[in-house]
């Protein structure tokens, strides 16, 4: 299997170089990462220019989300078995290069199954990218530069679905629709040459392919996301969208069944015996639905209920992109005082009760309040998701590196897509009890915000039975006993 960052660096390079590699890498894959997280909602908000390209109808561009989406999810779980088998450099680099020429592909498509195509092998390239990029700043980070590194990576998927949508607009009415997908050659360009020339290659233990893990895995994450996707439109098949879902579901329990029990799994499970990885997973999801849930009901709150137009309601959510921002210069800092136990559960209060303070919005609210609380609401999202992010990683052995990336991508992404489909129930279920069936009001989305809070405080349990010094040696939070020294 892949080792992970050692504690020290090899005898030829000293820790100051090693440390700048470490740098660097982050910073590398953090752009790959925006990349593809930009590209899963870029392109919404220049649906009808390409609608009108393609010669169909608005509606039918949703495939185009969605195969992005669906091949994302199915690849993901081959991701490990991939990199140990070719080695993480070259995978990472051929990531991006299948990434950027299926980028290339969308952009030059000039027919609706054509563009599809593309999206699903840029799908591919971005399921290879994600797990790939964050193992490789595992193994490329000491221990002590870990919260850092992961912070670094980690704004990504929160500043792009926030970025995503106007930036698209932007992009399609200044030029067109063809440059949001031309933007990605010069980066991914940059990107392969950096990745050949910075990461080390080290394949890792080679085994069989696990063909049923893959099938059974691939198809429930596919059909859970896509049920899930479903259950975002307007109006909603419930028993489609809800067989699809629970259908997923058993397909990823009949997966974890196999994967316990096969010889050479496709992903290995391990790393659920460790309590801060599956504190990171299994709580963190619940942090994660919560928090992916913000960027599909705050422009609709903006524009359906308040009156905001597209633009203004844009602006609106770029403050909590500079939240995420701000935050991350005082991450390291943070969890030094607090440690991971004391900083997700203080921290995921204040996350909680930011979803709370917006369930006071109205119209009448101050426009500067709705910055100050949006900005606030930013930067305690962006420490949560650092913190959870960076203690899935504290404790695992060498061993469990490789399977432990996969899983928490796979967790991930599956989550966001929860996310999306919570809020949209959420709004769904409250309407229905208002009466305000395709006209929400403002307490409507009061209604969708408290169940998203009630999420938000249900995903604290999981860290309360953390003992304080769990992950301290990447905090670097003294333990009782270091205190007494």
């Amino acid at each position: 299997m892949i080792s992970p960052p050692s504690e020290s660096p090899a005898p030829d390079v000293s820790p100051a170089e090693s440390a700048r590699r470490g740098r660097l890498i982050a910073f590398l894959v953090a752009a790959a990462f925006f990349m593809e997280n930009l590209d899963a909602t870029v392109i919404t908000t220049a649906v009808p220019a390409m609608a009108q390209s393609f010669g169909v109808l608005p509606v039918n561009l949703s495939i185009g989300i969605s195969a992005y989406l669906l091949a994302l999810a199915v690849f993901i779980p081959m991701s490990g078995w991939v990199a140990d088998r070719f080695g993480p450099r070259s995978v990472f680099a051929g990531a991006v290069l299948l990434f950027t020429l299926a980028s290339v592909a969308c952009g030059l498509a000039q027919s609706l199954p054509v563009f599809v195509a593309a999206r699903i092998v840029q799908g591919i390239g971005g399921a290879l990218m994600v797990p790939v990029g964050r193992l490789v700043v595992l193994r490329s980070t000491p221990k002590s530069g870990l919260v850092k590194a992961i912070a670094t990576i980690t704004w990504p998927g929160l500043a792009a679905p926030v970025l995503g949508p106007p930036l698209g607009g932007w992009i399609a009415s200044t030029w067109s629709w063809h440059w949001i997908f031309f933007l990605n050659v010069p980066l991914g360009a940059i990107a392969i040459v950096l990745a050949l020339r910075w990461i080390d290659d080290a394949p890792g233990k080679l085994r069989p392919f696990d063909w049923t893990g893959f099938a059974a895995s691939g198809f429930g994450l596919a059909a859970l996301m896509y049920g899930l996707e479903l259950m975002s439109h307007t109006p909603i098949d419930w028993f489609f969208a809800g067989a699809l879902a629970a259908g997923g579901a058993a397909s990823l329990g009949f997966a974890l069944w196999h994967l316990r029990r096969t010889a050479h799994p496709l992903v290995d499970l391990s790393a659920f015996g460790v309590q801060t990885f599956r504190v990171s997973v299994f709580g963190g999801s619940l942090f994660r639905i919560a928090i992916s849930s913000a960027p599909f009901l705050l422009p609709l709150m903006f524009q359906l209920a308040f009156g905001f137009s597209m633009v203004a309601s844009g602006f609106m959510m770029l403050a909590m992109f500079g939240g995420n921002l701000g935050m991350k210069p005082a991450t390291s800092f943070i969890m030094r005082r607090l440690g991971f136990r004391g900083t997700l559960l203080f921290n995921g209060l204040l996350v909680a009760l930011g979803f709370a303070a917006l369930m006071a919005f109205s119209a009448d609210t101050p426009v500067a309040v709705m910055a100050a609380v949006l900005v606030l609401s930013g930067m305690c999202r962006s420490m949560q998701f650092t913190a959870i992010n960076t203690l899935a990683f504290c404790d695992t052995t060498p061993a469990q590196t490789s399977g432990a990336t996969t899983l928490f991508s796979m967790f991930q992404q599956a989550s966001a897509g929860v996310g999306i489909a919570f809020g949209a129930i959420g709004l769904s279920i409250a309407e229905r009890f208002t009466g305000h069936a395709g006209a929400p009001g403002v307490q409507d989305f009061r209604i969708a915000f408290g169940l998203v809070t009630a999420v938000a405080l249900l995903a604290l349990v999981d860290a309360v039975g953390l003992p304080r010094d769990a992950g301290s040696r990447v905090s670097g939070h003294p333990t009782p006993a270091s205190a007494k020294a």
